[in-house]
């Protein structure tokens, strides 16, 4: 048997910011990780490159860059290191891109995905993980989000595609008896973040004194979740592999586990919504310095709050995100500071 820590695990997406954090997390506990990463020019790719220079560092990593949409690259790339475990996170990230580029969305997170789950099944792992985000509860309105609640209006391309992996991703756990953990994201920032998040944007035009739209007019909530917070997540997920039943009565109340396929979707996220001015505001009094705002109104596909119940993730795990914002907000101007050096 194959030793926990010595275990192989492929991400997808390890140049991004998620799977950045999530292999050195592993890496740090002995996993043996390959990544795989398109290396898109959708942000900074001097960013991604400095990513994985960091992980390279470590003898138990290694890296194929290659499009998830290239059926040959992935497989000669998945079957050269035949892992125990898939983690699958790239994918054509924002919700605003997708209104300008919805093909990218169809090729990366629908073809690509289609790719990382034939895979999956060829090489029989032992558990596929997959991202989802918080953009699937689309128009509803009962907050906090519950896995257990029917996502049927997706209001974006992206949320659209992602809600299409879930679905697909439950059609093969039934069909192949291939065990599937689907995390819906919520907001996530932190230190190494991409430069399309509002942290980021934000903290860059505060000190570059130009000034930041403010959607909504600042009335917006969300969930933001602190980056270590949510690696810590998906790292305890990976040992809750789900199981197929045989019966509904077999599964907890509030467990999102599929009655005929060993499927689950488990929400990570800080479980507080914090309306975006009070965000504005922790951001401006850590760099002491005030924002320049341009109210804006709501943009098309936009939704007003976000909220996680993660109730589930603290009963699967044992764990629940905690870091408090303001706390996360300052390690990232920590890091923003020291990487351009300002």
């Amino acid at each position: 048997m194959v030793g926990e820590k010595s275990k192989k695990v492929l991400i997808t997406g390890t140049a991004g910011f998620i799977g950045f954090h999530l292999a050195r997390l592993l890496l740090a506990e002995g996993f043996r990780v390959k990544g795989y990463d398109g290396m898109t020019d959708y942000y900074d790719v001097a960013l991604k490159r400095r990513r994985h220079q960091m992980l390279l560092q470590n003898p138990n990593f290694a890296a194929t860059e290659g499009m998830l949409e290239d059926e040959v690259s992935f497989n000669e790339s998945a079957d050269e290191f035949n892992p125990d475990i898939i983690v699958h996170l790239a994918a054509q990230a924002g919700v605003r891109y997708s209104l300008e580029n919805p093909r990218a969305y169809i090729d990366s997170n629908v073809v690509g995905t289609f790719n990382v789950m034939e895979a999956a099944k060829r090489l029989e792992v032992e558990h596929l993980l997959m991202a989802s985000t918080s953009s699937v509860y689309g128009a509803n309105d009962e907050m906090p989000f519950k896995e257990t609640e029917k996502a049927d209006t997706q209001l974006t391309i992206y949320a659209a595609t992602k809600k299409a992996n879930e679905s697909m991703a439950h059609a093969y756990a039934h069909l192949w008896n291939l065990p599937t953990t689907m995390f819906r994201f919520f907001t996530v920032y932190g230190p190494w973040g991409r430069p399309d998040l509002a942290l980021y944007k934000f903290v860059d035009a505060i000190l570059d004194d130009r000034p930041i739209d403010v959607y909504n007019h600042g009335e917006m909530y969300r969930d933001f979740t602190y980056i270590d917070d949510l690696v810590r997540g998906i790292r305890l997920l990976i040992d809750v592999v789900p199981e197929r039943v045989s019966s509904k009565e077999e599964i907890r109340e509030g467990d999102s586990l599929s009655p005929v396929a060993p499927f689950r979707i488990v929400n990570i996220g800080n479980s507080d919504k914090v309306r975006l001015l009070d965000f504005v505001e922790a951001i401006e009094d850590c760099l002491s310095k005030k924002a320049i705002r341009n109210f804006m109104p709501m943009q098309p596909g936009d939704v007003p709050a976000t909220w996680a119940d993660t109730t589930l993730l603290q009963t699967l795990t044992g764990y629940r995100p905690h870091t408090n914002v303001r706390d996360g907000i300052a390690r990232f101007v920590d890091w923003y500071s020291d990487y351009y050096d300002k």
